[in-house]
């Protein structure tokens, strides 16, 4: 019989991980200092008596670690289960204090937490206005303040783009939002804990994280809110979190969270390096293969992320083939109701739809190897000659 939750998926006997922008392993350091609260530590952090009392002291040493990555105020930062929690709790209870009407911005590239929120916003009565980026993966910053109305209440921006990793004008657009007295929403999932993150030097008034982009837990991310700005809670019915989110905190995950924003503040500079050292290999390696691009290559962008686009290629089955190689990676496609569908971010970049489903993320991580990348450049150079003689070989309609 087989035990609870055991699940068989036939995989190669190797394989390589290469998809770190969607989740990073747990660190073994995270893992060991969240054991304890797993077994012979454990209490309700909001009760009173020595148990509740030694999970609180730790939930708050995990809170003031989480805020020295980002150069925060422990009292600032609010623990949700996720990044996509954070943001939703932003934009739906800034919303709700505008009573649903009014006015909200956001990029065309947003995660689709954002984008979901503001859409649900949108058919309560919200007026949205979606600013498409620029070919290179940005966001004009002018173009993005030029749509600000005397009725906007919320102007969100990421800070590195989840599928290009290209870095977003946050602090551009903060200023100029500040100036006019909105407020920003920064979704850093994607940045925090792979480049330096100051909320001070943003300027912006929300800003989101999550553990499990760091080699910390999945289920644990944090809310930094600006003093004075306004948060509506989302999730009611206790006083959690200085009552700005009900739920019984997750010791084990915030302790997770807390351990991997430790790691990564004293780590972060040697990761960069690593990590950019290792794109650039693999950048350099693709010159062997024609018809391809390499998006946002021209400007700032994360240390680990390369998103390219091969000519005459399905990404999908490319995809495909090299999971069954041992070769983890993402394409620049989503999956709804059995259909694959091309990114919105890529077609909000101009793409066509053949372009975008040519498209692969490879997205490196701190436990990747030069042979590693290596590897994958002779196992992508000879997966690409065979899908392209094939689509040579199939008659045109």
């Amino acid at each position: 019989m087989r035990p609870p939750g055991h699940v068989t998926i036939n995989v190669p006997m190797h394989r390589t991980y290469f998809d770190h922008n969607a989740t990073t392993p747990l660190d073994p350091r995270v893992r060991a200092a969240m054991l304890p609260w797993l077994g012979e530590l454990h209490g309700n952090p909001s009760s009173v008596h020595s148990f509740g009392r030694q999970a609180q002291e730790a939930v708050e040493e995990a809170r003031e670690q989480t805020a020295l990555l980002i150069g925060a105020a422990p009292l600032a930062l609010v623990f949700t289960a996720s990044g996509t929690e954070a943001n939703n709790t932003v934009i739906l209870s800034s919303a709700r204090r505008a009573g649903f009407s009014g006015h909200l911005i956001l990029s065309a590239i947003e995660h689709p937490s954002v984008t979901a929120a503001a859409t649900l916003a949108e058919g309560l009565g919200v007026e949205v206005t979606r600013v498409a980026p620029q070919g290179d993966g940005r966001v004009d910053p002018a173009r993005l303040l030029a749509a600000v109305r005397d009725d906007t209440f919320l102007v969100c921006l990421m800070l590195a783009n989840n599928e290009l990793g290209t870095l977003q004008p946050v602090a551009d657009v903060a200023r100029g939002c500040r100036k006019r007295g909105v407020a920003v929403l920064c979704d850093a999932v994607q940045a925090v804990g792979k480049i330096p993150v100051e909320v001070e030097d943003l300027e912006v008034d929300y800003l989101t994280l999550g553990a499990h982009k760091f080699y910390g837990p999945l289920g644990a991310a944090a809310l930094w809110v600006r003093k004075g700005a306004d948060l509506t809670p989302l999730l009611i019915g206790g006083g959690q979190e200085r009552h700005r989110r009900a739920s019984t905190v997750n010791v084990s995950a915030v302790v997770g969270l807390g351990a991997a924003a430790e790691i990564a503040r004293r780590e972060l500079a040697d990761r960069q390096q690593q990590l950019a050292s290792l794109r650039d290999r693999f950048e350099a390696g693709l010159a062997r293969l024609s018809d391809i691009v390499v998006h946002g290559d021209s400007v700032p962008r994360l240390p680990n992320t390369s998103h390219i686009a091969l000519g005459g290629v399905d990404g999908e089955a490319l995809m495909i083939r090299l999971d069954l190689a041992g070769y983890a990676v993402s394409t620049g496609a989503a999956c709804s109701s059995g259909t694959v569908e091309p990114s919105s971010t890529l077609l909000a970049l101009g793409m066509t739809s053949q372009e975008a489903l040519s498209s692969l993320r490879v997205s490196l991580g701190i436990s990747n190897t030069v042979a590693e990348v290596d590897d994958l450049l002779e196992v992508l150079t000879k997966e690409v000659a065979i899908l392209r003689s094939r689509a040579a070989e199939e008659p045109s309609s």
